[in-house]
């Protein structure tokens, strides 16, 4: 379903309708089986949709409701075959902003929003990405979200769940996310970074920590380390993606 939208800008801080917009997003979120929290999740994009800005689900053949709880929400929904990066693609091909950001569906982007629209809008940047907060209230995650941004600003490298943004004519360029079911955000930026350093935001896009939580926060903070290294020695995506999903 594709609504209308209306035109605004920030002045000072505030959403001014009937004004043009400085520039327009496109948010490509790939959900699979996602009904549980969907609308939740939605329900925060919504002051974004009505300022004009274009909210786009990609479903990869969700067993639940996901579908139907989204259309009401969103901009367009549509089908794809299963895989973050195939869904992405498949979103960012009808996406009419001129920025992508790619969303998960457990990450929350920062508020307010006009803050880092602005920073994004009069950037010379061409991609970026926010910086990460979990949501867990352990002192353990406080650890790990920083050493995440710490990592993600070094080397110029971002993962999915600190939502990444870039100019949709560049991503059109590169030819978008490679086909591939694991690392597909880090191959991606390790392309990015041949045409300039990221945008680093320092506004934290809230991410849910239940990865962790469910598998032990060691024990998966051990794996992430290990996939990663792995991947950049040559390790096949596929291969790696069977050890990260092992009930798939």
């Amino acid at each position: 379903m594709v609504v209308p939208l209306a035109r605004v800008a920030v002045v000072a801080g505030r959403w001014i309708s009937g004004a043009p917009l400085i520039m327009r997003l496109s948010i490509v979120i790939p959900v699979l089986n996602e009904a549980d929290h969907l609308a939740t999740f939605l329900q925060h994009l919504q002051p974004l949709r009505s300022a004009g800005h274009e909210v786009i689900l990609v479903d990869g053949g969700s067993q639940d409701e996901s579908p139907a709880i989204a259309a009401p929400l969103c901009d367009l929904v549509l089908s794809s075959p299963p895989g973050r990066a195939r869904q992405m693609n498949a979103g960012a091909t009808l996406a009419t902003g001129d920025w992508l950001v790619f969303l998960h569906a457990d990450t929350q982007l920062p508020q307010p929003f006009f803050e880092w629209i602005e920073m994004i809008a009069y950037s010379p940047k061409n991609w970026g990405r926010f910086n990460v907060r979990l949501s867990g209230q352990r002192p353990i995650f406080r650890v790990i979200e920083t050493f995440i941004n710490w990592r993600s600003r070094v080397t110029g490298i971002a993962t999915g769940d600190q939502a990444m943004f870039v100019r949709r004519e560049l991503f059109q360029a590169l030819d978008g996310f490679a086909d591939q079911p694991l690392m597909e955000d880090i191959e991606l930026c390790c392309r990015l970074r041949k045409q300039g350093s990221p945008l680093c935001l320092k506004q934290p896009a809230k991410t849910s920590s239940r990865r962790w939580e469910t598998g032990g926060v060691w024990r998966t903070v051990v794996l992430m380390w290990e996939l990663r290294l792995r991947y950049f020695l040559g390790a096949s995506p596929t291969e790696l993606a069977e050890r990260y999903y092992p009930s798939r």
